[in-house]
């Protein structure tokens, strides 16, 4: 029998699902029980039809004029997301960007815990960075193995990134937040989502210039 091919959802609605559950979540604690797509469109300035759509993926439904149940629909996108349990992920690289992705709390709210950083300067192992050990990286395989983690954190520079990403599958990573900026070469079976950080600064930085002109 042949299985079912997996479904593929649209990466656009997947990045504005995030903002919608921010709002949704301030809305609750303001004592909202009900949400309408027009709110919410109106609140993130976005097509209401599109926010049904959105919305849709996670399999939740509202009702005419009366639109969704808060916590029901908070639960369905946290749900989708995956951010309704907390899995570890280990950190490869223990400079700036790591110790601030380390020190981010918020993670936690969207399902993250890093549990461990990883790195090769000697200098730097055995030491701790918000209560996360620093491990030599040769040592992430049996770690992985030990603590049954499959998602890695790349913040090491761009020249040492391969290497790092190797042993990342080797320790049976399947799932790397890449913030490296180069393009890393690994198994199709592996998920690599690349973090555009000067990129976006460009079209940050192009924005203005049109502005001040």
């Amino acid at each position: 029998m042949r299985s079912e091919p997996k479904r593929q959802f649209p990466n656009p609605s997947i990045r504005r699902l995030p903002s919608y559950l921010r709002l949704l979540r301030q809305l609750r604690v303001e004592g909202a029980q009900k949400i309408s797509c027009t709110r919410i469109s109106r609140e993130l300035d976005l097509d209401s039809t599109q926010v049904r759509k959105d919305l849709a993926l996670t399999g939740i439904t509202g009702r005419p004029r009366i639109g969704y149940e808060l916590t029901p629909l908070i639960d369905a996108i946290e749900n989708f997301l995956g951010w309704n349990k907390v899995s570890d992920a280990f950190l490869v690289g223990s400079g700036s960007l790591g110790h601030a992705l380390i020190g981010y709390e918020n993670f936690r709210n969207c399902g993250l815990n890093i549990a461990a950083a990883f790195d090769i300067c000697e200098a730097k192992i055995g030491r701790e960075i918000y209560g996360r050990k620093i491990y030599h990286l040769r040592d992430m395989p049996a770690l992985a193995k030990e603590m049954n983690v499959v998602t890695g954190i790349l913040t090491v520079p761009a020249h040492a990134a391969q290497a790092a990403a190797n042993v990342m599958v080797d320790s049976g990573i399947i799932g790397i937040w890449n913030f490296a900026p180069v393009k890393l070469d690994v198994p199709e079976k592996v998920l690599v989502e690349n973090v555009e950080l000067v990129s976006s600064l460009a079209v940050l930085s192009v924005t203005m210039n049109g502005l001040s002109k």
